[in-house]
């Protein structure tokens, strides 16, 4: 019988991980094991089963529809252990444990996160800057910002802001441009990174796909930001991300034309955890600090 032979909680949890991650590595370092110990986790968990937990495939491990089917419920149930433990030492509500990528930390959320601590005196915030897409369920992660699609697995994700974009550029680029038209004349940035589509917006104003779009390549957002602050072209950027820069005249919305696409900012937190004051607090200031800084009003508090 199954129950005869409990699977260990360390083998549970590799479990989860594994069939989260699709790959070896994050368990054994959430763990703190070697990868071949989070192998025989899998193949005597399977053992003692009688069934397969995982699809050896060359590109990773992939769970079984059963496994895959159960997932939820060990993601929120090892959660709300964590909860637990933490609640039996004290949970820290005075830490907001946040990481967000580099983009939206240095473009946005430096310059106003200020606001939030004078408003919440008891919190502290602890920023984890990192373009890796980490675990949301690990204790030492309250939450996180993330970009894209809002379709995470594990994940609940709330819409912040971000989904409108369009071209900026230095004043003395946008001089040269009169039409979208004129942008086969003057170097267009190209950010490696990013999710908009200059295709959708060439098609929303109507604007000659055969024209070609070339200049400099950067691999790093915020310094395809920098290269266009510093006239080195336009620059398809999220008006949520423009906002300072288009306020204190360093950048302009040439065309003024905004496209709204299926991409943003969103809150992100793992399914299972629990809803905490802190977090609560963090989620009002967003729905109340995105809206004003896109309209501009984005310089109240550093003077």
């Amino acid at each position: 019988m199954v129950s005869a032979f409990p699977i260990p909680l360390n083998a549970l949890r590799a479990i989860e991980i594994v069939a989260r991650r699709g790959a070896l590595a994050p368990a054994a370092e959430e763990l703190g094991v070697t990868i071949g110990a989070v192998s025989q986790h899998l193949r005597r968990a399977e053992e003692r089963l009688g069934m397969e937990l995982f699809e050896r495939m060359p590109s990773g491990l992939r769970p079984t529809p059963a496994l895959k089917a159960a997932l939820p419920q060990l993601t929120a149930g090892f959660a709300a252990l964590q909860d637990g433990l933490a609640g039996l030492k004290g949970s820290d509500e005075g830490v907001l444990n946040l990481t967000v990528g580099s983009v939206f930390a240095s473009r946005w959320l430096i310059w106003r996160i200020n606001k939030f601590t004078a408003l919440h005196r008891d919190i502290e915030v602890r920023l984890n800057v990192t373009a890796a897409m980490l675990d949301l369920s690990r204790p030492d992660i309250d939450c996180g910002i993330r970009y894209g699609h809002g379709q995470w697995p594990g994940v609940n994700a709330e819409l912040v802001g971000g989904t409108e974009y369009q071209p900026v550029c230095a004043p003395v680029v946008a001089r040269r441009l009169k039409r979208p038209a004129d942008l086969g004349d003057v170097p267009v940035i190209q950010d490696e990174t990013t999710m908009l589509s200059w295709d959708a917006w060439r098609a929303e104003v109507g604007m000659d796909p055969a024209i070609k779009l070339a200049g400099p390549v950067y691999s790093d957002a915020s310094l395809a930001f920098d290269a266009a602050i510093s006239e080195q072209g336009v620059l398809m950027a999220a008006d949520m991300m423009s906002a300072d820069a288009v306020s204190d005249g360093r950048l302009v919305r040439v065309f003024e034309h905004a496209v709204d696409g299926p991409q943003g900012y969103w809150l992100v937190t793992a399914k299972g955890r629990r809803e905490s004051h802190k977090l609560r607090a963090f989620r009002a200031w967003l729905k109340q600090e995105v809206p004003a800084s896109v309209r501009g009003y984005v310089y109240q508090s550093r003077g």
